[in-house]
Protein backbone atom coordinates (compact mmCIF):
# COMPACT_ATOMS: atom_id res chain seq x y z
CA UNK A 1 0.00 0.00 0.00
CA UNK A 2 1.23 3.38 -0.95
CA UNK A 3 1.64 5.33 2.44
CA UNK A 4 5.17 7.27 2.08
CA UNK A 5 5.44 11.03 1.10
CA UNK A 6 8.06 12.49 2.64
CA UNK A 7 9.80 13.42 -0.43
CA UNK A 8 7.77 16.23 -0.41
CA UNK A 9 8.83 18.06 2.56
CA UNK A 10 12.59 16.45 3.09
CA UNK A 11 14.22 16.10 -0.79
CA UNK A 12 12.33 17.76 -2.93
CA UNK A 13 14.50 17.13 -5.85
CA UNK A 14 13.07 13.72 -5.85
CA UNK A 15 9.81 15.23 -7.01
CA UNK A 16 8.64 18.32 -8.95
CA UNK A 17 6.67 20.91 -6.42
CA UNK A 18 3.62 22.96 -7.92
CA UNK A 19 3.09 26.28 -5.96
CA UNK A 20 -0.42 27.45 -6.69
CA UNK A 21 1.49 30.71 -5.23
CA UNK A 22 3.49 30.42 -8.90
CA UNK A 23 -0.14 30.19 -10.87
CA UNK A 24 -1.32 33.12 -9.33
CA UNK A 25 -2.64 32.25 -6.26
CA UNK A 26 -2.81 35.14 -3.99
CA UNK A 27 -3.32 33.89 0.42
CA UNK A 28 -5.23 37.18 1.81
CA UNK A 29 -8.37 35.43 2.50
CA UNK A 30 -10.21 37.43 -0.50
CA UNK A 31 -9.25 36.34 -3.63
CA UNK A 32 -10.53 34.01 -5.37
CA UNK A 33 -7.57 31.05 -6.23
CA UNK A 34 -9.99 28.30 -7.77
CA UNK A 35 -7.87 28.69 -11.23
CA UNK A 36 -4.83 28.97 -9.68
CA UNK A 37 -5.52 26.00 -7.77
CA UNK A 38 -6.92 24.11 -11.06
CA UNK A 39 -4.03 25.12 -13.45
CA UNK A 40 -1.27 23.54 -10.33
CA UNK A 41 -3.55 20.71 -9.92
CA UNK A 42 -3.76 19.72 -14.04
CA UNK A 43 0.51 20.36 -14.25
CA UNK A 44 0.99 18.32 -11.38
CA UNK A 45 -1.19 15.53 -12.39
CA UNK A 46 0.38 15.46 -16.37
CA UNK A 47 3.85 15.76 -15.20
CA UNK A 48 6.31 12.68 -15.83
CA UNK A 49 7.57 11.82 -12.35
CA UNK A 50 6.23 12.47 -9.08
CA UNK A 51 5.01 15.42 -8.39
CA UNK A 52 2.85 17.60 -5.56
CA UNK A 53 0.92 20.64 -5.39
CA UNK A 54 2.00 23.07 -2.56
CA UNK A 55 -0.37 25.44 -0.35
CA UNK A 56 2.19 27.41 1.36
CA UNK A 57 1.40 29.73 4.31
CA UNK A 58 -1.46 32.15 4.55
CA UNK A 59 -5.11 31.95 3.64
CA UNK A 60 -6.85 30.86 0.43
CA UNK A 61 -10.06 31.55 -0.33
CA UNK A 62 -10.95 28.50 -3.11
CA UNK A 63 -14.57 28.11 -4.49
CA UNK A 64 -15.78 24.68 -5.87
CA UNK A 65 -13.38 22.51 -7.25
CA UNK A 66 -12.68 18.97 -8.82
CA UNK A 67 -9.38 17.62 -8.74
CA UNK A 68 -9.07 14.63 -11.37
CA UNK A 69 -6.58 11.81 -12.36
CA UNK A 70 -5.65 9.53 -13.20
CA UNK A 71 -2.49 10.96 -13.08
CA UNK A 72 1.20 10.04 -14.51
CA UNK A 73 2.66 9.22 -11.33
CA UNK A 74 2.38 9.60 -7.52
CA UNK A 75 0.63 13.22 -6.51
CA UNK A 76 1.00 15.02 -3.20
CA UNK A 77 -1.22 17.56 -1.98
CA UNK A 78 0.42 19.71 0.66
CA UNK A 79 -1.45 22.18 2.76
CA UNK A 80 0.70 24.36 5.69
CA UNK A 81 -1.32 27.43 5.26
CA UNK A 82 -5.64 27.54 5.52
CA UNK A 83 -7.81 26.56 2.34
CA UNK A 84 -10.82 28.82 3.17
CA UNK A 85 -14.03 28.08 1.36
CA UNK A 86 -16.82 31.07 0.33
CA UNK A 87 -19.21 31.81 2.94
CA UNK A 88 -21.40 32.97 0.57
CA UNK A 89 -23.86 29.57 -0.75
CA UNK A 90 -24.33 31.32 -3.99
CA UNK A 91 -20.74 31.61 -4.58
CA UNK A 92 -20.65 27.48 -4.49
CA UNK A 93 -21.16 25.62 -7.77
CA UNK A 94 -21.99 22.00 -6.33
CA UNK A 95 -24.43 22.08 -3.81
CA UNK A 96 -22.63 18.55 -2.91
CA UNK A 97 -18.88 19.46 -1.99
CA UNK A 98 -16.37 21.65 -1.94
CA UNK A 99 -13.34 20.41 -2.89
CA UNK A 100 -13.05 16.97 -4.51
CA UNK A 101 -11.03 14.32 -5.65
CA UNK A 102 -11.60 11.99 -8.46
CA UNK A 103 -9.81 8.54 -10.04
CA UNK A 104 -6.54 9.21 -8.36
CA UNK A 105 -4.60 6.71 -7.46
CA UNK A 106 -1.48 6.46 -5.21
CA UNK A 107 -2.46 10.24 -3.82
CA UNK A 108 -1.27 12.02 -0.54
CA UNK A 109 -3.01 14.96 0.87
CA UNK A 110 -1.25 16.19 3.76
CA UNK A 111 0.53 19.09 5.61
CA UNK A 112 -0.25 20.88 9.15
CA UNK A 113 -2.65 23.35 7.57
CA UNK A 114 -6.34 23.47 7.99
CA UNK A 115 -9.32 22.95 5.46
CA UNK A 116 -11.82 25.99 6.77
CA UNK A 117 -15.15 25.09 5.41
CA UNK A 118 -17.42 28.03 7.26
CA UNK A 119 -19.72 26.20 8.33
CA UNK A 120 -21.52 28.77 10.25
CA UNK A 121 -22.37 31.02 7.72
CA UNK A 122 -24.65 28.30 6.29
CA UNK A 123 -25.91 26.11 9.34
CA UNK A 124 -29.31 28.01 9.55
CA UNK A 125 -30.02 26.95 6.00
CA UNK A 126 -29.79 23.02 7.07
CA UNK A 127 -33.56 22.06 7.33
CA UNK A 128 -33.07 18.26 7.52
CA UNK A 129 -33.88 17.75 11.48
CA UNK A 130 -37.37 18.84 9.80
CA UNK A 131 -37.33 17.63 6.11
CA UNK A 132 -35.93 13.91 5.32
CA UNK A 133 -35.85 15.58 1.51
CA UNK A 134 -33.84 18.52 2.62
CA UNK A 135 -31.62 20.08 0.32
CA UNK A 136 -27.86 19.41 0.03
CA UNK A 137 -25.06 21.48 1.67
CA UNK A 138 -21.50 21.12 0.39
CA UNK A 139 -19.57 18.36 2.04
CA UNK A 140 -15.49 19.66 2.87
CA UNK A 141 -13.67 17.07 1.23
CA UNK A 142 -14.71 14.18 -1.24
CA UNK A 143 -12.65 11.13 -2.25
CA UNK A 144 -14.31 9.08 -5.41
CA UNK A 145 -12.74 6.09 -6.63
CA UNK A 146 -9.79 7.28 -4.99
CA UNK A 147 -6.92 4.22 -4.56
CA UNK A 148 -3.49 3.55 -2.48
CA UNK A 149 -3.74 6.90 -0.91
CA UNK A 150 -3.24 8.74 2.51
CA UNK A 151 -4.77 11.32 4.04
CA UNK A 152 -2.23 12.87 7.06
CA UNK A 153 -1.77 15.13 9.25
CA UNK A 154 -4.54 18.14 8.32
CA UNK A 155 -7.50 19.79 10.34
CA UNK A 156 -10.79 20.00 8.80
CA UNK A 157 -12.80 22.80 10.94
CA UNK A 158 -16.50 23.87 10.29
CA UNK A 159 -17.42 21.83 7.46
CA UNK A 160 -21.02 22.93 5.99
CA UNK A 161 -21.80 19.38 5.72
CA UNK A 162 -19.54 16.25 6.46
CA UNK A 163 -15.88 17.13 6.64
CA UNK A 164 -14.38 13.84 4.51
CA UNK A 165 -16.37 11.53 2.12
CA UNK A 166 -15.12 8.39 0.74
CA UNK A 167 -16.78 6.50 -1.94
CA UNK A 168 -15.79 4.29 -4.38
CA UNK A 169 -12.11 4.48 -2.33
CA UNK A 170 -9.50 0.99 -2.00
CA UNK A 171 -7.04 1.12 0.48
CA UNK A 172 -6.98 4.84 1.70
CA UNK A 173 -4.94 5.32 5.06
CA UNK A 174 -5.99 8.16 7.11
CA UNK A 175 -4.10 9.26 9.99
CA UNK A 176 -3.12 11.48 12.37
CA UNK A 177 -6.25 14.34 11.61
CA UNK A 178 -8.26 16.47 13.77
CA UNK A 179 -11.74 17.15 12.76
CA UNK A 180 -13.66 19.45 14.45
CA UNK A 181 -16.81 21.51 14.25
CA UNK A 182 -19.66 22.54 17.29
CA UNK A 183 -21.62 20.23 18.73
CA UNK A 184 -24.76 21.79 17.79
CA UNK A 185 -24.03 21.77 14.29
CA UNK A 186 -26.08 19.83 11.79
CA UNK A 187 -25.18 16.50 9.67
CA UNK A 188 -20.95 17.91 10.04
CA UNK A 189 -20.19 14.24 10.01
CA UNK A 190 -16.31 13.28 10.53
CA UNK A 191 -15.88 10.79 8.20
CA UNK A 192 -18.40 8.62 5.83
CA UNK A 193 -17.70 6.34 4.12
CA UNK A 194 -19.60 4.13 1.26
CA UNK A 195 -19.02 2.09 -1.33
CA UNK A 196 -15.04 1.48 -0.10
CA UNK A 197 -12.95 -1.29 0.80
CA UNK A 198 -9.73 -1.67 2.46
CA UNK A 199 -10.19 2.01 4.85
CA UNK A 200 -7.31 2.55 7.73
CA UNK A 201 -8.83 5.42 10.21
CA UNK A 202 -5.93 6.16 13.09
CA UNK A 203 -4.24 8.44 15.74
CA UNK A 204 -6.77 10.99 15.11
CA UNK A 205 -9.48 13.25 16.68
CA UNK A 206 -12.92 13.93 15.76
CA UNK A 207 -15.57 16.12 17.24
CA UNK A 208 -18.62 17.36 15.01
CA UNK A 209 -22.44 17.89 15.40
CA UNK A 210 -23.08 14.52 14.01
CA UNK A 211 -21.57 10.49 13.76
CA UNK A 212 -17.50 10.74 14.16
CA UNK A 213 -17.48 7.88 11.52
CA UNK A 214 -20.37 7.45 9.50
CA UNK A 215 -20.40 3.22 8.15
CA UNK A 216 -22.90 3.41 4.77
CA UNK A 217 -24.24 0.99 2.47
CA UNK A 218 -21.25 -1.19 0.52
CA UNK A 219 -18.45 -0.53 3.18
CA UNK A 220 -16.33 -3.30 4.09
CA UNK A 221 -12.80 -4.27 5.79
CA UNK A 222 -12.71 -0.87 7.16
CA UNK A 223 -10.25 -0.63 10.88
CA UNK A 224 -10.38 2.05 13.49
CA UNK A 225 -7.55 2.39 16.07
CA UNK A 226 -6.71 5.28 18.42
CA UNK A 227 -9.49 7.78 17.93
CA UNK A 228 -10.97 10.32 19.89
CA UNK A 229 -14.35 10.78 19.21
CA UNK A 230 -16.57 14.03 21.43
CA UNK A 231 -18.46 15.91 20.71
CA UNK A 232 -20.47 14.03 18.04
CA UNK A 233 -23.06 10.91 17.70
CA UNK A 234 -20.71 8.60 18.08
CA UNK A 235 -18.94 5.58 15.05
CA UNK A 236 -21.71 4.15 13.43
CA UNK A 237 -22.68 1.64 10.96
CA UNK A 238 -25.29 2.85 8.91
CA UNK A 239 -28.30 4.25 8.81
CA UNK A 240 -29.40 1.17 6.44
CA UNK A 241 -32.03 -0.07 5.04
CA UNK A 242 -33.75 3.50 4.22
CA UNK A 243 -33.06 3.09 -0.31
CA UNK A 244 -33.49 0.38 -2.50
CA UNK A 245 -30.34 -1.39 -3.77
CA UNK A 246 -28.00 -0.83 -0.75
CA UNK A 247 -25.01 -2.87 -0.40
CA UNK A 248 -24.06 -5.29 2.48
CA UNK A 249 -21.44 -3.92 5.43
CA UNK A 250 -18.81 -6.52 6.20
CA UNK A 251 -15.95 -6.63 7.87
CA UNK A 252 -15.33 -3.06 10.79
CA UNK A 253 -13.09 -3.23 13.70
CA UNK A 254 -13.08 -0.36 16.26
CA UNK A 255 -10.41 -0.58 18.84
CA UNK A 256 -8.46 1.19 21.21
CA UNK A 257 -10.82 4.55 21.23
CA UNK A 258 -12.11 7.26 23.51
CA UNK A 259 -15.19 8.72 23.33
CA UNK A 260 -15.93 11.84 25.39
CA UNK A 261 -19.82 12.99 26.19
CA UNK A 262 -21.26 11.60 22.65
CA UNK A 263 -24.72 11.31 22.37
CA UNK A 264 -23.86 6.87 20.85
CA UNK A 265 -20.66 5.20 22.05
CA UNK A 266 -20.44 2.30 19.09
CA UNK A 267 -23.98 2.07 17.16
CA UNK A 268 -25.89 0.17 14.46
CA UNK A 269 -28.78 1.90 12.73
CA UNK A 270 -31.16 0.53 10.54
CA UNK A 271 -34.31 2.04 9.27
CA UNK A 272 -38.00 -0.21 9.65
CA UNK A 273 -38.44 -0.56 6.29
CA UNK A 274 -38.98 -3.61 3.56
CA UNK A 275 -34.93 -3.01 1.92
CA UNK A 276 -32.42 -5.89 2.53
CA UNK A 277 -29.29 -5.84 3.86
CA UNK A 278 -27.17 -7.98 5.84
CA UNK A 279 -24.55 -5.98 8.73
CA UNK A 280 -21.94 -8.17 9.94
CA UNK A 281 -18.58 -9.27 11.19
CA UNK A 282 -17.91 -6.46 13.27
CA UNK A 283 -15.38 -6.19 16.14
CA UNK A 284 -15.33 -3.14 18.90
CA UNK A 285 -12.82 -4.02 21.10
CA UNK A 286 -10.48 -1.98 24.00
CA UNK A 287 -12.96 1.21 24.49
CA UNK A 288 -12.84 3.86 27.08
CA UNK A 289 -16.53 5.47 27.33
CA UNK A 290 -16.45 8.98 29.08
CA UNK A 291 -19.98 9.98 30.47
CA UNK A 292 -21.62 8.88 26.83
CA UNK A 293 -25.58 8.34 26.49
CA UNK A 294 -25.82 5.35 24.89
CA UNK A 295 -22.85 3.38 25.11
CA UNK A 296 -23.36 0.42 23.15
CA UNK A 297 -26.61 0.31 20.77
CA UNK A 298 -28.48 -1.68 18.18
CA UNK A 299 -31.33 0.39 16.84
CA UNK A 300 -33.27 -1.15 14.10
CA UNK A 301 -35.74 1.35 14.12
CA UNK A 302 -33.91 4.35 13.83
CA UNK A 303 -36.48 7.44 12.76
CA UNK A 304 -34.81 10.64 13.05
CA UNK A 305 -38.18 12.46 11.85
CA UNK A 306 -40.30 11.13 13.70
CA UNK A 307 -42.93 10.28 11.24
CA UNK A 308 -42.07 6.49 9.96
CA UNK A 309 -44.21 3.39 10.10
CA UNK A 310 -43.89 1.85 13.55
CA UNK A 311 -45.88 -1.50 11.77
CA UNK A 312 -43.11 -2.02 9.60
CA UNK A 313 -39.98 -3.49 10.82
CA UNK A 314 -36.27 -3.76 9.43
CA UNK A 315 -35.16 -5.89 7.26
CA UNK A 316 -31.62 -5.62 7.89
CA UNK A 317 -30.08 -8.41 9.18
CA UNK A 318 -27.20 -7.88 12.00
CA UNK A 319 -25.41 -10.71 13.46
CA UNK A 320 -21.41 -11.74 14.01
CA UNK A 321 -20.71 -8.62 16.31
CA UNK A 322 -18.78 -8.58 19.13
CA UNK A 323 -17.65 -6.24 21.64
CA UNK A 324 -15.06 -6.64 24.21
CA UNK A 325 -13.48 -5.11 26.72
CA UNK A 326 -15.69 -1.90 26.76
CA UNK A 327 -15.56 0.51 30.04
CA UNK A 328 -16.54 3.65 31.59
CA UNK A 329 -19.28 5.67 32.21
CA UNK A 330 -22.95 6.03 30.82
CA UNK A 331 -25.30 9.10 31.42
CA UNK A 332 -28.50 7.28 31.08
CA UNK A 333 -29.31 4.27 32.94
CA UNK A 334 -29.78 1.87 29.65
CA UNK A 335 -26.02 1.50 29.02
CA UNK A 336 -26.37 -1.49 26.76
CA UNK A 337 -29.32 -1.63 24.57
CA UNK A 338 -29.94 -4.22 21.50
CA UNK A 339 -33.32 -3.67 19.99
CA UNK A 340 -33.32 -5.32 17.03
CA UNK A 341 -35.62 -6.38 14.67
CA UNK A 342 -38.90 -8.89 15.15
CA UNK A 343 -38.85 -9.99 11.61
CA UNK A 344 -34.92 -10.67 11.17
CA UNK A 345 -33.54 -10.91 15.18
CA UNK A 346 -29.62 -9.79 15.63
CA UNK A 347 -27.58 -13.25 15.36
CA UNK A 348 -24.86 -14.52 17.70
CA UNK A 349 -24.28 -11.10 19.22
CA UNK A 350 -21.30 -11.61 22.23
CA UNK A 351 -20.70 -9.19 25.22
CA UNK A 352 -17.09 -10.07 26.92
CA UNK A 353 -15.87 -8.23 29.68
CA UNK A 354 -18.07 -4.71 29.78
CA UNK A 355 -18.37 -2.61 32.89
CA UNK A 356 -20.14 0.61 32.33
CA UNK A 357 -21.48 2.53 35.06
CA UNK A 358 -24.35 4.86 35.34
CA UNK A 359 -23.04 8.26 36.66
CA UNK A 360 -26.42 9.75 37.77
CA UNK A 361 -28.44 9.56 41.26
CA UNK A 362 -31.12 7.25 39.38
CA UNK A 363 -29.55 3.92 40.13
CA UNK A 364 -27.24 1.52 38.47
CA UNK A 365 -26.77 0.57 34.81
CA UNK A 366 -29.42 -1.51 33.13
CA UNK A 367 -29.14 -3.53 29.60
CA UNK A 368 -32.13 -3.89 27.75
CA UNK A 369 -32.65 -6.53 24.79
CA UNK A 370 -35.73 -7.12 22.31
CA UNK A 371 -35.09 -9.79 19.39
CA UNK A 372 -31.41 -10.76 19.74
CA UNK A 373 -29.87 -14.15 20.40
CA UNK A 374 -26.42 -13.93 21.91
CA UNK A 375 -23.90 -15.18 24.65
CA UNK A 376 -21.80 -13.14 27.60
CA UNK A 377 -18.56 -13.64 28.79
CA UNK A 378 -16.49 -12.41 31.62
CA UNK A 379 -17.90 -8.99 33.74
CA UNK A 380 -20.75 -8.25 32.68
CA UNK A 381 -21.93 -4.87 34.54
CA UNK A 382 -24.67 -3.76 33.97
CA UNK A 383 -25.98 -7.83 34.08
CA UNK A 384 -26.13 -8.92 30.36
CA UNK A 385 -29.76 -9.08 28.79
CA UNK A 386 -28.69 -11.63 26.19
Amino acid sequence: MFLGFAVVTKVQGEIKIFDVTKYGAIGDGRIDNTKAFFRAWNDACKWDGNSGVLIPRGTFLLGTITFTGPCKKSTAFQIKGVIRAPSNLKRMTNPDQWIGFRYVDRLLVNGRGTVDGQGDSAWSFNSCAEDPNCPSLPISMVFNFVTNSRISGITSVNSKNAHISLYGCHKVSIDNIKITAPYQSPNTDGIKIGDSKGIKITHSSIGTGDDCIALLSGSTNINVTDVTCGPGHGISVGSLGRYANERNVHGLAVRNCTFRGTTNGVRIKTWASPQANVASGFTFENIFMSNVENPIVIDQMYCPHGSCNQKITSNVQIKDVTYRNIWGTSSTKVAVNFQCSKTFPCENIVLQDIYLVHNGRDGAATSSCNFVDGDSYGTQKPPSCL
